[in-house]
């Protein structure tokens, strides 16, 4: 690869949530219905529960550019310059958070060790590739 190809602007890498996700959503809204039906006055809030489920797996995302990254979550987002980034943590049960230089932490919504390699060509090989 010639140093002009490593500079040429690339589409961004727009990492989300299954849209089969929203199967689930649907699956725990039928089983939610039982319990509504069972009592509506009482147990007619709980389906809000799904709306916010499905307009999560929607708005969720983590959009990576080659000089930015951007968290997107419910309400709002928020970019971060990769030179700010001192690092990406992964726990076991979680979606990766880049830790800022400053000591903070930003969750960055459906990146996952596997979708890495994605990440790793949006950034320009700021984050390395740990399968190469």
């Amino acid at each position: 690869m010639s140093s002009s190809d490593a500079s040429a602007p690339t589409a961004p890498v727009v990492i989300r949530i299954p849209a089969t996700a929203h199967l689930a959503v649907g699956f725990f809204t039928l089983g939610l219905f039982s319990i509504v039906l069972a009592n509506p006055r009482w147990f007619a809030p709980l389906l809000v529960i799904p709306v916010v489920a499905s307009l999560l797996v929607v708005r969720l995302r983590t959009v990576a550019e080659r000089d930015t990254v951007t968290a997107r979550n419910l309400l709002g987002s928020r970019t971060v310059a990769w030179d700010d980034i001192e690092g990406l943590r992964f726990s076991k049960a979680s979606w990766a958070r880049a830790t800022l230089k400053d000591g903070t932490e930003v969750r960055l919504p459906a990146v996952t060790f596997g979708t890495l390699p994605r990440l790793t060509a949006a950034s320009g090989g700021r984050v390395p590739n740990p399968y190469q």
